[in-house]
């Protein structure tokens, strides 16, 4: 027994039935993180514009990459010290105990519980401009791709992974056309400097451009910062492929590596060229398609159903991606006895942990069901504001939890075998915990923002009530549960 929690010994079966197939590579690790990021890329960092201008939201893109940087960075330390598919909630065991563990584990499956969710909303929505469907017909698309992508990761992580390259290749492909097709238009001036400050303090047209680089002033590139997090939020999600990796102590803080450059490469350039051709940043920041909008621009609106498809393909790699994520990150938890056990049960053939795969689609679908219920035609409204923002939320707060249980095993485990070194150390993660912070902190000044915040702490008070009268009796000695108590974490 560990201090306030039970732990149970289970025998070999128990683990047998709960095995996971090595199979990723560094590229192949590469992909995943820029998959599940990609789609951001695409849409949803636009809105930025509207609270600081290009200037504000190039200065919180500035910002918040400086943030992924040291959060990627301690990440990359902790991953191949703590090979483990636990992810964030394995590096909080073993630095703050089995209720930080726990804690940071449900604020991590909050995000990616939530994430695809309004990922297939949105690629829904695209399908049904591309087929012509009704909005009737909405929850017969999020059920499809729910299915398809989730029998995609049961099926085997060879195939998974295979797919997962191929998507995002295929995204950054889109970008890259993009980008080299809108060199010849772009006018950064005339079009990206289109928006001024508006009588009633927001943002609105300045007719022929050249205004001002900051027309919000720096407030307004802090107020930009929640959006800017759409460029890179998810990439923390690689070392949940931890036990798939096949290599996890070289290749995983290379996939790090490389992905957060590839996402920094291309943040800067969507951020450049889409505001500088003829649509212009004021345009683009009432925009819900951006990418696309930008392509009709380039392309006339004749193809537009193409286009659409074209531009869907970076939500396919997201949602493809961040499904592996909470599969594995259900897994974990499950696995050490703070979910229910049957949730990491794997196939006993393609060893992919199945029964997690389908709760979390399951739970994803249900809340698409249920908003769709409860707010019926505002349901976009509630899904592109709240349920956006209860991920965003979630994941600084899982930043401050992983940079924090960094500090904590820098410190009270100095000795700790670690392959790879965080080239920025304890500065580095300070840094990351002061942005995610003040990230929240302008979250917090929007209504909206503060009502997708309450409902998420609300669901939080819940886990851990749920922890401390049930959970905390039930845990099982996982590989991550034995490593902590192994490294006698003060819990």
């Amino acid at each position: 027994m560990s201090k306030g929690v039970k732990y149970k010994k289970m025998d070999k079966s128990y683990f047998e039935s709960r095995e996971l197939k090595r199979h990723a590579g560094v590229w192949s690790l590469w992909a995943l993180g820029v998959g599940a990021v990609i789609s951001g890329h695409f849409s949803g960092w636009n809105l930025g514009l509207a609270s600081g201008g290009w200037g504000g939201m190039f200065i919180a893109t500035i910002i918040i990459a400086i943030m992924y940087i040291g959060l990627t960075q301690s990440v990359a330390e902790m991953s191949p010290a703590l090979p483990h598919t636990g992810g964030a909630y394995s590096f909080a065991r073993s630095a703050m105990g089995p209720w930080g563990g726990f804690f940071t584990g449900l604020v991590e499956n909050l995000e990616f519980i939530l994430t695809p969710a309004v990922i297939v909303f949105f690629l829904s929505n695209y399908m049904g401009a591309i087929f012509e469907t009704d909005s009737d017909m909405l929850p017969f698309w999020w059920f499809g791709f729910y299915l398809v992508f989730t029998i995609l990761n049961v099926v085997g992580v060879a195939l998974s992974f295979r797919f997962t390259v191929v998507l995002t290749l295929l995204a950054l492909g889109c970008l890259m056309v993009f980008w080299v097709s809108s060199l010849g238009s772009a006018d950064f001036s005339r079009f990206a400097l289109d928006i001024k400050l508006g009588e009633d303090g927001s943002a609105a047209l300045l007719e022929g451009g050249h205004g001002e680089f900051l027309p919000m002033g720096i407030i307004g590139a802090l107020k930009a910062m929640p959006f800017a997090v759409w460029l890179f939020l998810a990439i923390e999600q690689l070392p949940l492929a931890a036990e798939e990796s096949v290599d996890p102590k070289k290749d995983m803080p290379k996939g790090l590596t490389y992905g957060i450059i590839t996402l920094i490469i291309s943040a800067f350039l969507i951020l450049w060229l889409n505001s500088s051709i003829s649509l212009g940043s004021f345009a683009l920041s009432q925009s819900g398609e951006p990418l696309l909008d930008g392509f009709k621009v380039l392309f006339g609106s004749d193809i537009a159903k193409l286009l659409a498809f074209v531009a869907a393909i970076g939500l396919l790699a997201s949602f493809h991606t961040i499904i592996f994520a909470f599969g594995r990150q259900i897994y974990s938890l499950s696995r050490a006895g703070y979910f229910p056990v049957v949730l990491s049960i794997t196939h006993t053939t393609r060893k992919t942990p199945y029964t997690a795969l389908i709760t979390g689609s399951a739970i994803g679908f249900g809340v698409l069901m249920i908003t769709k219920y409860f707010t019926g035609d505002e349901s976009e409204v509630f899904i592109g504001g709240a349920l956006l923002n209860i991920a965003v939320f979630s994941a600084m707060l899982s930043y401050v939890l992983q940079c924090g249980s960094f500090l904590l095993l820098r410190k009270n485990q100095p000795n700790l075998e670690r392959p790879y070194l965080s080239p920025f150390g304890k500065a580095g993660a300070w840094v990351t915990i002061a942005i995610a912070l003040l990230t929240i902190y302008f979250q917090l000044q929007d209504s909206s923002y503060r009502t997708a915040v309450f409902i998420a702490v609300g669901y939080l008070v819940l886990g851990l009530i749920y922890f401390g009268v049930v959970g905390r009796h039930r845990l099982i000695l996982s590989p991550e549960e034995e490593f902590a108590l192994e490294h006698n974490t003060k819990d």
